[in-house]
């Protein structure tokens, strides 16, 4: 039974690898990290092959045990503490935590098609995230790009919901202004 069972692993890394590939890249734009996370999926699907009991597909059950690798990766980045956070906010306001002069958000003119299908912004977006300190990318892309919820994220990588909203909000002071500068003024 044990040998039909790696011989079926054998075909699961063969007709799987390139659809997990491609979603961990997708959840985290690092492509040497997708690559460890897919091999680790599969090597943690070959020390817990005796527990999958066909309730749902091998895929089904490969793409639970990735996603699961990719919320550790997040928690790890947001365990990873955040440096200069006062100086960066410094930057947009004063100590009466009022908008520095030249640093309150431009009025952006409404794009004929969808910014999300340009591929050039797309570009500018990518890099503006990748700017992100990894905690503020983490739950950024946690919750606009895998649309959870916030009370979800918290429990998830293990912050506080107060901490979670400061981090969000400070994310989308940093997210407007790199669009800005690389975009709209641009």
């Amino acid at each position: 039974m044990k040998k039909l069972q790696k011989v079926d692993l054998a075909g699961w890394v063969e007709s799987f690898s390139e659809e997990l590939y491609s979603w961990t890249l997708y959840k985290i734009s690092d492509p040497e990290t997708a690559k460890d996370l897919v091999q680790n999926t599969f090597l943690a699907a070959a020390e817990k092959i005796d527990g999958f009991k066909g309730d749902s597909s091998p895929k089904t059950w490969l793409f639970a045990i990735l996603n699961n690798k990719i919320i550790d990766i997040y928690r790890k980045k947001v365990k990873q503490p955040v440096k200069q956070e006062e100086q960066f906010l410094s930057g947009f306001f004063d100590e009466g935590e009022k908008w520095k002069t030249g640093r309150s958000p431009l009025e952006w003119q409404e794009e004929e098609s969808h910014l999300l299908d340009n591929d050039d912004f797309r570009a500018v977006l990518k890099r503006c995230l990748d700017e992100l300190p990894e905690k503020w990318n983490a739950c950024v892309q946690l919750k606009f790009m895998e649309n959870k919820k916030g009370e979800d994220i918290c429990q998830e990588i293990g912050i506080t919901p107060s901490n979670f909203w400061q981090i969000i909000h400070r994310a989308k002071l940093q997210l407007r202004d790199c669009i800005e500068v690389n975009w709209f003024t641009n």
